[in-house]
């Protein structure tokens, strides 16, 4: 059983080695553990810190691609090196690395393919108030959204399976934390979560530059993952909304035609017409979109058979039948 670490880093030389010497040397179950970067574009001497310390691997990018997109970049790596578990943990310390044998455990006992670390968020004295009363409002949102109870969902402290690592796939550019949620819960993978701790805060978060551009970029992400994997019941809640007005004004104006006033309120005829007609417009863009999201899960699909091809899952799953066949053949059994 093979674990790889992945850390995603930007200009972590400061911080890098410090998370690097938390990480755990031995886990029961697990035979080999080794540790992946993902260097996002640093400007300072993050890959020199980490082939000094002994990273196994380096997933390199010459510009800035973001979060999201550096995060899947390593989960590729990660799958064609012969991960069994990818664990994702943040190059600044904020989680110790002790807990990483508590994360892989629901993986290891077959209970889960997804483990999310959930951080003590009221007792975290580098959290604000502002930012705890978020963060709880942001991870109902996503239980909503997804169908799921993941009490913390933008903690990047994560582990995966390698069959819910080869599924996965992001499409926004700004974070992972709330999209592969959603993605895992509409997708009715097996996911959960275990409590987790944290370090005290060696730098500011790099993540949003402001409150107000977090909570919008976060807004977004989690319309967009709800659109893309409801589509049909995200448009016809929006339908509802000028179809019942419609409706409503409708009504009003029947009433007065049948007292013999309907003359004097056909604006009120025209507007009800309207909403509906702009009711069943979002009706019909909600089934366009389902059946583009029909489609979206048959190339998910491929790139799942795909990403099993590169990551050499078949090979071995050949190799094995062979071997089997073999071993039959040597026993007499019959094939």
């Amino acid at each position: 059983m093979k674990l790889i670490i992945q850390i995603p880093c930007l200009n972590e030389a400061d911080t890098l080695e410090i998370a690097l010497n938390d990480l755990p040397k031995h886990i029961d179950g697990i035979d080999e553990i080794e540790v992946l970067i993902i260097n996002d574009g640093s400007r300072d001497n993050t890959v020199e810190v980490a082939k000094n310390w002994g990273v196994d691997y380096v997933v390199n990018f010459p510009n800035n691609k973001g979060l999201a997109k550096g995060f899947i970049a390593g989960l590729d790596a990660c799958l064609r090196e012969g991960a069994d578990i990818i664990v994702n943990t943040d190059a600044d310390n904020q989680y110790c690395g002790e807990d990483i044998e508590k994360l892989i455990r629901p993986i290891l006992d077959g209970k889960a393919e997804i483990v999310i670390g959930e951080r003590p968020i009221d007792d975290t004295p580098d959290f604000s108030p502002v930012k705890k009363q978020l963060q709880h409002l942001g991870s109902f949102v996503v239980r909503v959204a997804s169908n799921t109870d993941i009490p913390d969902a933008p903690s990047g402290f994560r582990a995966f399976s390698r069959e819910a690592a080869l599924r996965l796939n992001v499409i926004n550019n700004y974070t992972y934390t709330l999209e592969t949620i959603v993605q895992a819960g509409r997708n009715r993978m097996a996911i959960t979560s275990v409590p987790v701790r944290t370090n005290r805060e060696l730098r500011k978060s790099r993540l949003f530059s402001s409150m107000s551009g977090y909570i919008k970029k976060s807004v977004l992400t989690i319309i967009r993952a709800y659109m893309m994997y409801r589509p049909l019941t995200f448009f016809t809640a929006i339908g509802l909304v000028p179809l019942i007005a419609g409706l409503i004004i409708m009504i009003r104006f029947l009433i007065f035609f049948m007292n013999g006033s309907g003359m004097g309120h056909i604006q009120s005829l025209i507007l009800a017409s309207t909403l509906i007609m702009l009711s069943f417009t979002t009706f019909m863009m909600g089934f366009q979109a389902d059946l583009m999201a029909a489609n979206r899960k048959i190339m998910e699909d491929v790139q799942y058979r795909l990403r099993r091809f590169e990551a050499g899952v078949e090979k071995d799953i050949k190799k094995d039948d062979r071997e089997k066949e073999d071993s039959g053949n040597r026993t007499g059994l019959p094939l």
